[in-house]
């Protein structure tokens, strides 16, 4: 058969091969990432087990009100959504930990529902499941109605699509947001969460975001994830902020962006969370409690300096991370991104950061 058809031999020849490539190709991208500690399972982190939250606890400065959604499905899409993790956990516990008590609120009060993204979990919001309070507060959300600003020295907005849907018309949002700006008390939202933001007026009847400089999930970062998101969505996020005159301030996807404007403090995605919460604490005029950064934040930094510098200076860091000054690297975080890469359709780019990836591999063995 081959001898009367020699091209169906070779298209098998060509196709056997190439599934050999791609098999030893995964093989090998799979060993690049790390292997779970036999000797520490994180997924039973307490808060006793975290120093910067058990140990000198900073003295009671007020409390901060945190909200998130109570929509649990993408419009009529059948998609599952609700409050992400991890935006509410690492934000509860920079507010707690620079001595706030902190709320948890919801448009419609009761147990909220929550996305959770193992790959992005770490201790903290491990710890966050396992904390009894904060679990009490998340499945009993006060609502919205029965908020009193006046208690409040700052208000956050936690990100997850759901917020698209039961955030922009809600008026006991409007009125607290604009209660708690014009008193000069700090507002903060993250990801989807400043879609809180689009229809808040100040007494003047102009719109709270008008020249005021805003970050948030942006379109890019939307529908890479979500193609057909203009249709599941009431509108996209970047598109509705600035049409209500803020002064978009976009970053690099899904890497680290605040916009700092007096005291409206917002972040374009979950990696921003850790650096916003901090810079709601320092506005409030508290220097923010010193917190061992991240093996994630890490690897942002590294990739931030990727995109801006070029791969050379980016495993300079690396150089200077796991060497110099024996600083964790999240290579998870920075094989996400070669998959990125792929999605994006710039095979170039994913090859330098599956080669970043690996340098990290091999520099963390060097330790």
């Amino acid at each position: 058969m081959f001898k009367k058809y020699p091209i169906i031999k070779w298209v098998l020849i060509s196709f056997t091969s190439l599934i050999i490539v791609l098999a030893v190709f995964g093989w090998w991208f799979i060993s690049l990432l790390p292997k779970p500690d036999p000797n520490f399972d994180v997924t039973i982190s307490q808060v006793s087990d975290i120093p910067y939250l058990s140990e000198n606890l900073e003295p009671y400065r007020g409390k901060i009100l945190t909200v998130v959604t109570s929509t649990d499905t993408m419009g009529t899409s059948g998609k599952v959504t609700g409050y992400e993790l991890t935006e509410l956990a690492r934000a509860y516990y920079v507010f707690q930990a620079n001595g706030f008590t902190v709320d948890v609120a919801s448009p419609l009060g009761g147990k909220a529902p929550v996305v959770l993204d193992e790959d992005d979990m770490g201790i903290f919001d491990y710890a966050f499941l396992n904390d009894a309070i904060a679990q009490n507060k998340t499945s009993h959300t006060i609502p919205l109605e029965e908020i009193v600003s006046e208690d409040y020295e700052a208000i956050f907005f936690v990100g997850g699509k759901g917020a698209m849907f039961d955030f922009p018309e809600n008026k006991h949002i409007q009125s607290i947001v604009r209660e708690l700006y014009q008193a000069d008390k700090v507002v903060g939202a993250v990801c989807h969460g400043p879609a809180a933001l689009v229809n808040v007026k100040q007494e003047n009847g102009r719109p709270l975001l008008e020249n005021k400089k805003v970050s948030s999930f942006t379109n890019e970062e939307e529908l890479l994830l979500i193609p057909d998101a203009e249709t599941i969505f009431p509108f996209l996020l970047q598109d509705k902020l600035s049409e209500q005159g803020a002064r978009f301030n976009e970053g690099t996807m899904y890497l680290e962006k605040i916009s700092h404007d007096n005291n409206l403090i917002t972040g374009q995605n979950p990696w921003s969370t850790w650096k916003l919460a901090e810079t709601m604490v320092a506005q409030l005029g508290f220097t923010p409690k010193y917190r061992e950064i991240t093996a994630e934040e890490n690897a942002v930094e590294i990739l931030e300096v990727f995109e801006t510098q070029g791969s050379q200076q980016a495993k300079d860091l690396i150089d200077q991370m796991s060497i110099a000054e024996n600083k964790p690297v999240d290579r998870i975080l920075l094989a996400m991104h070669s998959v990125m890469a792929v999605m994006k359709g710039e095979p170039g780019r994913f090859i330098s950061l599956v080669n970043l990836t690996s340098y990290a591999k091999e520099k963390a063995n060097d330790q």
